[in-house]
Order: C-alpha cells, then structure tokens, then sequence
C-alpha cells in the first residue's frame, strides 16, 4: 500500500476521533453544566476558615418585620467576606421589598442571592439588589408586577403603582450591572424583548434562560457547592436568626393582632375618658397603643407625622369629655384625627405610591379600612356591654360605680352611702340636686334621692354645691352650678 492510499484512511480516522471527542464534551456540558460553577468569580477575598460568611434566609412571604432582621445581619457583620441571601418566597410587600433593597445597595460586603427555588414579584427585586445572584435547579424569577384583591379576585394595581415598581426594578438592576431591560419586562407586560418575552407577557425566567441570558452568574445545587464556587469552601458560616425584638415586631404588625390591638387601645381610652378615675381599661388601652406604635416603629412605618396626629386626636377627644359637653366638632376632628394617624402608621410606601397600591397590602386604602374595622369593632363592642350587661359586675371594670362614705376629701357626707349608681334618664333633665364629690368636671351627685355619675358642662364645682340638670346624652349626664349658690359648709 503507498503513502498516497494510506493518508486519506489517517485523516478519516482523526476526523472521527475529533468528532467523538467534540460530541462527548457536548454531551457532558449538558448533563453536568447545571450543577458546576460556569461563569461566577471566586471573590477577591481571603478564603480561608478565619473567612466568615453571612447565611440569610429569605422564605416566606415578604414583610415588614423581615426588614430590621435583615438590616441588623448586615449592620453586625462587617468584616463578613459574604452575605448570602437563601431566597425562596412568593413575594410580599412592595414598601419591605423597597427597604430590604435599599439596605442591600447601601451594604459595605458583597451579597450573593441564591434563588433557591423561587424569587417571585417582591422576591426579583431583592435578589436583583445583590451584587451576584446564583440558581438552583429548577429555580424561577419575575412576575414581579404589584396586584390588589378586588371582589375575591387578584387584579392589577394602577399605572402609577406599576411605574413605580418599574423604575425600582430598573434602577435597581442598572446598580448592580444587569440588564434594565429585563428587569422592567419583569413588571410591565407592554415590555417585550425579542427572543425573551413577547408583548401582553410578564417575564419570569427559570435557572436555564437565567442562565443564557446572563441573569444567573452560576448554577450549584445546595450552600455548599455556591460557597465552593465564590472560592470560600473552607470559610465559617454564620447562620442567622430573628431576635426576640424582631420577632415581636413581625407578630405586632400582623394584620389581625395590629387590628386587635387598635381596637383594644381605642375601646379602653375611650370608656377611661367618659368615666372618672384611671383603672384597668386605661391601662389596657395605653398598653395596646404601646405595643402597636412600638412594633411599627421597629419596622420604620412609625415617624414623629404619626405619633402627632395620634396624639392631637386623644386632646380633642379629651377636650370633648372634659371640656366640650356632648359630642361635637371636637369629638369629629378627634377620631378623624386618630383615624388618620393608624392608618399612616400602616403605609411604608410614598402616599401617592400607597394610594395607588389600593387595597393591596401597604395600600392606603387597605390601612384605612383596617383601622375603620378596629373603630367599629370598638364601638360595637363598646355599646353591646352597655346594653348586655347594664348593672352586672362587666359594666364595673367600665364605670367607677363606688359607694361614697364618710367626709373623705372631696366629698360630704352621704347618709345614704349604700346607695349605688343608676342609669340615666332624660327625665332627669331640669331636676336639682347636690354634688357628692369634687366635679373636675366628672363625679358623683345625689339626683332625685340617687346618686349618679355626672360631668360638669363648664366649670369646676365642689362638694356640697347645688346643682341642675342640663341634659343627659345616652349615659351621660352634664350638670350646672345652680344660680346664687355657694358649697355647703
């Protein structure tokens, strides 16, 4: 056989060899490319076991109290060579989602987001804030567009919530070097990208189009297979957790308990402010109005706006019981007053934003009709103990309903001490009577042979004054100082 004939078989042969050597690589990149670090860069940081990194958990459902958890993870470990966020939730609040993304553009240590399965709607935005963002298998990211529950139904919010929620997505992305694009189609459906996503569609990207499109820097299937691919394999890991002041704060500022304690706290200053004395419903109701505004200042919804209006609402309503007989204009400004300051300490977002979020969690109107239901709540509840129980032991705790004897200060004596308050009566109205103690303006007088609670309408009056009936509203009874008439002695 001569060269000639033979060269012709070699290159044949080496051809194959190539092409078997090309498909089997192929082959492998396939079945193994998902589970090996293929594009992150180990950090440029010592990477060794004095290295420490920071272990996050983001599960659940995006809220207020995950804020200050995550801020203090941050504040306390700055020489940390990572902070991982183990991200797997639905989404949540957009004003948490915002905070959480300031707190992570702002950090002095890089952030890795692992989506670990899924970083959905509020979920994108926090995981677009880290400075790499790595995948699991089967992961999934986007559909980040705000929506609100109408008629049992989840619909869109409004043009100006989606821009807004857009130009974050953005902004934030452009931060950290990723594509704006794709970020915004992630929250506008008008937003299409040739090959990606197409008009009318969110985009919600899996770990492979992640991948191929440079979203997801690396795809490991569990903490230690990122660590070893960020190069810190041999670093401690500093796991995280909630304190107690975190803790409570997310179990305050739960809808239902906030409702429960907004209610509590305005039933008990309201029953303390129509009766005299300070007892147990004015301490609940100061204990509740505590522990409210204490769990939403922990999560930054409360500023010096809120506790003013709240406290400009408790002095008109004050005024109203002390000052103002029955229940007018000051009465009015004072609950309107109250109203608005819950439901501001219930809003994160900018007002025109929360208005716009609707009834979607951290709207506007959502916060106000929470607080609506606690007020009605009060009132409801407030008026069937009056009406259910109107002379048993309940209405007690409620109405200082003491025996008034001997000549304590304040007070002259009262032969018929053992007698006991009644309810009120309109047939009261233009009768005379005696004042039993110090009327400041509230406190007891001896009225057709009973001794009643009553309020002065304008003035102090003491013990032993003379007095007349000018009107009783509901339980109420205002009293004036009879003409010419001087305490007895």
């Amino acid at each position: 056989m001569t060269r000639s004939q033979t060269s012709p078989n070699r290159t044949r042969r080496w051809l194959s060899v190539v092409a078997l050597l090309c498909f089997t690589i192929g082959i492998s990149l396939q079945l193994f490319g998902p589970r090996i670090a293929n594009a992150i860069a180990p950090l440029a940081v010592d990477g060794g076991s004095s290295a420490k990194v920071v272990h996050i958990p983001v599960e659940g459902t995006i809220d207020l109290g995950l804020v200050p958890f995550i801020q203090r993870a941050i504040d306390e470990n700055p020489d940390a060579a990572a902070v991982i966020l183990d991200v797997d939730t639905h989404g949540g609040r957009v004003d948490a989602a915002v905070q959480i993304r300031d707190a992570l553009l702002d950090a002095d240590v890089p952030v890795v987001a692992f989506v670990n399965r899924r970083a959905i709607s509020a979920g994108a935005l926090i995981s677009l804030a880290a400075d790499h963002i790595a995948f699991a298998p089967g992961g999934s990211m986007g559909a980040a567009t705000p929506v609100q529950m109408e008629d049992g139904e989840m619909q869109a919010v409004g043009e100006k919530m989606v821009s807004y929620m857009r130009a974050e997505m953005r902004a934030t992305a452009e931060a950290t070097g990723r594509d704006g694009d794709m970020a915004e189609a992630m929250v506008d459906a008008d937003v299409a990208i040739d090959g990606l996503v197409e008009q009318g569609k969110l985009l919600t990207l899996t770990t492979e189009s992640a991948r191929a499109h440079g979203l997801a820097e690396v795809v490991v299937d569990d903490l230690p297979a990122l660590l070893d691919a960020l190069g810190l394999a041999e670093a401690t890991v500093v796991e995280t957790t909630e304190n107690w002041a975190e803790q409570f704060a997310r179990f305050v500022t739960d809808p239902t308990v906030s409702g429960l304690l907004m209610s509590l706290g305005v039933l008990g200053i309201m029953v303390e402010l129509y009766s005299p004395g300070f007892g147990i419903p004015g301490s609940i109701g100061v204990a509740s109005m505590v522990l409210f505004f204490f769990g939403h200042a922990t999560v930054q919804l409360v500023g010096w706006e809120e506790v003013i209006l709240v406290t400009a609402g408790t002095i008109a309503l004050l005024l109203e019981a002390f000052v103002i007989p029955g229940f007018g204009a000051a009465g009015v400004v004072g609950l309107m007053l109250l109203a608005a300051g819950l439901s501001l300490a219930l809003v994160g977002a900018p007002l025109d934003v929360a208005w716009d979020i609707g009834s979607a969690p951290g709207g506007l109107m959502d916060a106000f009709s929470r607080v609506l239901v606690a007020l009605a709540t009060t009132v409801v509840v407030m008026g069937l103990v009056i009406w259910k129980y109107p002379r048993s032991a309940l209405p007690k705790w409620l109405v200082l309903d003491a025996r008034i004897e001997g000549n304590a200060p304040g007070t002259i004596p009262a032969a018929d001490s053992s007698t006991q308050s009644h309810g009120p009566s309109t047939d009261l109205v233009g009768l005379p009577g005696t004042a039993v103690t110090d009327l400041r303006p509230s406190g007891k007088a001896r009225i057709d042979g009973r001794i009643i609670d009553v309020v002065s309408m304008h003035e102090y009056i003491r013990a032993g004054t003379a007095i007349t009936v000018a009107e009783v509203e509901g339980m109420r009874v205002v009293v004036l100082q009879a003409p010419d008439d001087s305490p007895e002695t």
